[in-house]
């Protein structure tokens, strides 16, 4: 029984660091590129031609953004496994798969949170300018 649990441990070990890599990989872009490219969108431009320009470069960073995301969820849904074991050894390993867990969660999130924004800024900026629009015919039928 303790060589069977030794060898499961062992074989923990072995996918967490295949795993790692792809959590290693998906942090990295997050830190490097993702969060930059977020606070990048918190200034959105005044007018509406430039919001959609901005929206379209938003749009072709979500979906790398997203599949970021996506890839880093399925590699810690691989090791959901872990919860199964009590091993003390593994308890490290858990800890670092948190810290992946949270980051992930809380760039998700960001990302979310901007989508909608940015999103609801667009719709805000066309009711404005057809409301303009609108003014100004009416300034046109009172001439």
């Amino acid at each position: 029984m303790m060589s069977n649990k030794l060898i499961q441990e062992l074989e923990l070990v072995m996918e967490f660091e295949k795993v790692e890599e792809c959590l290693k990989e998906v942090s990295s872009w997050i830190e490097n590129v993702g969060r930059k490219r977020l606070k990048e969108t918190i200034n959105l431009d005044d007018s509406l031609e430039m919001l959609l320009q901005a929206q379209k470069q938003f749009k072709e960073f979500d979906l790398v953004a997203s599949e970021y995301c996506k890839r880093g969820q399925e590699a810690l849904k691989k090791m959901d496994q872990w919860e199964d074991f009590s091993f003390v050894d593994v308890h490290s390993y858990r800890v670092k798969l948190q810290a992946y867990r949270d980051q992930l969660e809380e760039f998700c999130t960001q990302l979310d949170e901007t989508r909608h924004r940015v999103c609801e800024t667009v719709r805000l900026y066309e009711f404005f300018d057809k409301v303009r629009q609108g003014i100004c015919c009416v300034e046109e039928g009172v001439k």
